[in-house]
């Protein structure tokens, strides 16, 4: 490829930016840096009703969040400023005036039931769906329609004979019949273009090379090349990329879960696994593999590795991925991320503890914004409440729980240091303890994982008391007896001897 790949990202700021069109953007970008080009960003805002506030920077931040960097465009100094179309009205209100001076273009003062009327009889005799105002070929106004230039709207009269044809770089060979297309409003009453005019106008005004964008865009294409050649102007190349489907195989939408990029950032997905996911929306490597890093996509992205089918959005295959990523961090910087998610600032301290507390966690995070939840256990000084019946284990009662607990805490306290708390040296000291009490190791670090976490369920048991360090350890077990206490004071039916007390403090014996 001879001449320099300069490809546009043009999102219209009309909502929060979704996985289609960030999809789009994360193919220009790749199809860009494996070319060595230029890669554009574009704010398509003529459309001033729809505008969304806030938009604009939604889209910025996705694409930053997931480092899709852009050579040209809002922020960034380029040739070809401004980047945002309403400040580029000058130039499509000159260039219209071009086409009408050439006959390519004319005044149209029809209202919309006015042109329902057309299509209507269009159909009727056979001529297509589409409407071509009365005026055009006429200097001014047919008898009956208003005149005004407040509700003047400027169409291009499109081609009555022939075929437009393009070569996708994705689809072959394409073409249109021109009489059945209809001749469509490139500049609006209020002076703003159409999203036609504006974009012919600027990729050819910023060089752009080949447009690659939503398959949706395609029946828009004959449309384009007319502009094109009535300017003059050289078209770029197009490729129409496949539509993105749920596991229905209906078209994305909401319910098939979220859409919007910031949702999945909200999410706790990981930018570089997400990215990794929407690049095989359509793309493959070889095929087969699923995980690739992002400079294999980058060397290895070429147009004849997309497919022209469907892609089909599976959420599952996303969580499934983001788990890949999570586990392949390193703890530091795992830890970072996981912060951001935790209700509560951390200072230096925890922070560190939560850099001993990632890897233990890593195994079982499938997203970020479980963080919170998978960690709680770890912090404050006692355990998350929890209903002392999970203490007693299967096969055990009350009273033993208690004794139980009661052991291991006098073993610990006489046995261990501070220095001297490793999981190795927990799992063979609280191990002979189970073994004085006949109990099994199921019953027994049962009921200690219990104690130490609040939950049944945990990270390797011994691993998770030796972050947690000795003193929190055993105020969890000491906090553990003190709920056994009061339950078996209150005469719960599960504990049968409501006059047994149980001492919370190690004994000297």
């Amino acid at each position: 490829m001879s001449a320099e790949v300069r490809v546009r990202y043009a999102p219209s700021p009309t909502g929060q930016p979704h996985i289609g069109n960030i999809r789009t953007a994360l193919f220009n970008w790749l199809f860009a840096r494996h070319h060595g080009g230029k890669f554009i960003v574009r704010i398509e805002d003529t459309d001033q009703n729809r505008l969304v506030e806030g938009a604009v920077e939604a889209i910025l931040d996705g694409l930053r969040w997931l480092s899709i960097d852009w050579d040209e465009g809002p922020e960034v100094d380029g040739p070809h400023a401004p980047y945002e179309q309403s400040n580029r009205l000058e130039i499509y209100q000159r260039l219209t005036e071009q086409l009408l001076d050439q006959g390519n273009a004319y005044y149209c003062y029809c209202s919309r039931e006015e042109l329902e009327k057309l299509r209507r009889a269009n159909r009727d005799s056979g001529e297509g769906n589409g409407c071509n105002c009365l005026l055009r070929g006429r200097d001014g106004a047919v008898a009956g329609m208003p005149v005004g230039d407040d509700d003047r709207v400027v169409r291009f009269a499109m081609p009555r004979t022939g075929v437009t044809q393009v070569h996708d770089l994705i689809r072959g060979d394409v073409e249109w019949r021109n009489e059945l297309q209809e001749d469509f409003v490139i500049l609006k009453s209020d002076g703003f273009p159409t999203y036609h005019l504006a974009v012919v106008a600027d990729d050819h005004l910023m060089e752009i090379s080949h447009v690659m964008r939503a398959e949706e865009w395609l029946p828009s294409t004959p449309r384009h090349l007319q502009l094109f050649k009535a300017f003059g102007f050289q078209p770029p190349e197009f490729a129409h990329l496949p539509m993105i489907t749920g596991t229905d195989r209906a078209k994305l939408s909401k319910r098939h879960g979220a859409t919007a990029i910031g949702e999945y950032e909200e999410q706790g997905y990981l930018p570089e696994a997400l990215l990794n996911f929407m690049v095989l929306l359509g793309w493959s490597l070889d095929g087969s593999t699923e995980v690739v890093s992002l400079q294999q996509i980058i060397d290895n992205f070429t147009l004849d590795r997309i497919t022209k089918s469907a892609a089909i959005f599976d959420q599952d295959k996303l969580m499934w991925m983001n788990g890949i990523y999570i586990r392949d961090l390193p703890a530091d910087d795992l830890a970072a991320r996981m912060a951001k998610y935790i209700p509560h600032p951390l200072d230096a301290g925890e922070q560190d503890y939560l850099c001993n507390i990632a890897p233990l966690v890593q195994e079982r995070l499938k997203r970020l914004d479980e963080s919170d939840d998978i960690t709680s256990p770890f912090f404050g000084e006692l355990a998350s409440d929890y209903d002392p019946d999970t203490l007693v284990q299967k096969g055990m009662d009350a009273e033993g729980t208690a004794v139980a607990l009661q052991a291991a805490l006098r073993d610990l306290e006489s046995d261990t240091s501070d220095d001297d708390f490793g999981h190795e040296r927990l799992e063979a000291l609280l191990g002979e303890t189970g073994q004085r009490l006949e109990l099994s190791r199921r019953q027994f670090f049962g009921l200690l994982r219990t104690a130490a976490s609040g939950r049944s369920v945990s990270p390797p048991l011994f691993e998770t008391m030796e972050v947690m360090g000795r003193e929190r350890v055993m105020a969890r077990i000491g906090e553990a007896i003190i709920k056994l206490q009061g339950k078996l004071k209150s005469g719960h039916p599960k504990f049968n001897n409501p006059e047994f007390t149980v001492n919370n403090t190690p004994s000297d014996d």
